[in-house]
C-alpha cells in the first residue's frame, strides 16, 4: 500500500488519481475530527479542508500533521462564523457544548461511548482536540504540535490537563455512578472503540 508521503508526491507531479486516494483515506478520519464539535453533519467543513488542501499541497510537509492543521483553521472559523461581534475572540477557552447541541447520533452510542462523548464535549476545544487526535488518530505528540502549532511539551502538558479536565467533566454528567465509573476507568478503552463507531448511527 502507497504511504502517504508517496501518495502526495505522485499528486503533486500531476497524478490527480494519487490525490482522490489520499482525500479517500482521509475523508472519514477528518469527519471524525469534526463530529463531535459541532452540531449537524459536518460534510460542509470536511469539503472545505479539502479544498484548502489542495490549495496548499505544495507546502506540505507532512501529510497528516498538516491535514489536521488545515481542519483546526476551519473550525476556528466555523466558531467565529457563529460567535457574535460583541463576544471576545478565545476560542480555545469555549467548548463544543458552548456551540450548540450534539450529534444526534450520540443516543445510539453504548452508554459509556455517549458518556464520554457528551464528556468531551464539555471541555474546551484546545484540549478537546488534543485528546481526540491522540486516542482517534494515533498522532504522536509531534504530529500533534506539528498539526497545532504548539511545542511538544505543550502538548504534553494539554494531553495530561485535558484527561484530568474530561474525568472531572465525567464525574460532574448527570449520570449512574457506576456508570461514570466505569467510564473513567475504561477511558483508553472506550476512547479506542469509538475511533471506528464514531460516524456511524
Amino acid at each position: 500500500m502507497p504511504t502517504d508521503a508517496d501518495l502526495l508526491h505522485a499528486w503533486r507531479e500531476g497524478n490527480a488519481a494519487a490525490g482522490e486516494q489520499l482525500f479517500e483515506r482521509y475523508f472519514d478520519p477528518v469527519g471524525r475530527f469534526f463530529f463531535n464539535k459541532i452540531s449537524g453533519e459536518p460534510d460542509d467543513l470536511v469539503q472545505e479542508t479539502f479544498a484548502r488542501l489542495v490549495q496548499g499541497r505544495d507546502r506540505v510537509r507532512e501529510f497528516r500533521p498538516y491535514l489536521f492543521g488545515v481542519a483546526y483553521n476551519v473550525l476556528k472559523a466555523y466558531i467565529r462564523s457563529k460567535q457574535r461581534p460583541e463576544e471576545p475572540d478565545e476560542l480555545d477557552s469555549c467548548s463544543a457544548q458552548d456551540l450548540g447541541p450534539g450529534p444526534s447520533t450520540m443516543m445510539h452510542r453504548r452508554q459509556e461511548q455517549r458518556l464520554l462523548l457528551e464528556g468531551l464535549r464539555r471541555i474546551p476545544l484546545e484540549y478537546q482536540t488534543v485528546l481526540e487526535l491522540h486516542y482517534w488518530e494515533d498522532m504522536t505528540t509531534a504530529q500533534i504540535g506539528a498539526a497545532l502549532g504548539l511545542p511538544i511539551g505543550t502538548v504534553r502538558s494539554r494531553l495530561r490537563t485535558g484527561r484530568a479536565k474530561l474525568e472531572q467533566a465525567l464525574c460532574d454528567l448527570p449520570a449512574p455512578q457506576t456508570l461514570r465509573e466505569s467510564t473513567i476507568h475504561g477511558l483508553d478503552q472506550w476512547a479506542q472503540a469509538l475511533r471506528d463507531a464514531v460516524r456511524q448511527s
